[in-house]
């Protein structure tokens, strides 16, 4: 009979362990829900934006391109070349804050998923909750391509004041675009400026 008793409880252990498995989160799955998300805020690790875009403007640099730059206002555009001392500058807005787990973990929680309407993994960025006042980014996406796993498109938007929203573009290896936007107190807005700099010949 013991004999008998002992598979049967071995047999129960292994059963309960594959039961207890199953319910843990599997390591590769995306944590989407927003409960999981705040729990595990520290544990969380930010796509390194700014060292990316550090990284483009470093080969901008190597390749030896001087970007040429537009800057449109009420409909006109002038253009102006870019020389290799005028782009902290000319790229700043796209380096400022610093965008990377150690900042931003506990201000912007992440969300992953495939958007099928673009083909495109996105990482989308979102306040916990409220933000100080000295902090004027507001949101951001990254659009990672499926096929070559590479960084397709940056997407971020920072609000200046009540009265000031500033949109900004990043076209991997080809261009980056900043939209000024004035926001009345009607609730329309309208565009102030735009400044398009490329370095894609």
């Amino acid at each position: 009979m013991k004999i008998l008793i002992i598979p049967i409880v071995l047999a129960c252990v292994l059963l309960q362990s594959c039961n207890g498995s199953k319910n843990k989160p599997s390591l590769t799955t995306p944590v989407t829900d927003s409960l999981a998300l705040k729990d595990s805020a520290a544990k969380q690790r930010f796509f390194p934006l700014t060292d990316y875009i550090k990284g483009q403007i470093f080969e901008i640099r190597q390749k030896g391109i001087n970007p040429i730059k537009y800057h449109t206002v009420n409909d006109r555009t002038d253009s102006v070349w870019l020389k290799t001392e005028e782009f902290a500058q000319a790229f700043s807005e796209f380096l400022d804050p610093v965008i990377d787990t150690t900042n931003m973990t506990g201000l912007f929680t992440e969300k992953k998923f495939m958007d099928r309407s673009i083909d495109a993994f996105t990482f989308t960025y979102d306040p916990t909750g409220s933000l100080p006042d000295s902090e004027t980014l507001v949101h951001w996406d990254v659009y990672i391509d499926p096929e070559t796993e590479k960084v397709r498109r940056i997407y971020m938007v920072k609000n200046i004041g009540p009265a000031k929203t500033i949109q900004l573009t990043w076209q991997s290896d080809k261009w980056c675009k900043t939209t000024y936007i004035l926001n009345k107190p009607d609730g329309s807005s309208v565009v102030e400026k735009e400044e398009k700099i490329n370095w894609d010949f």
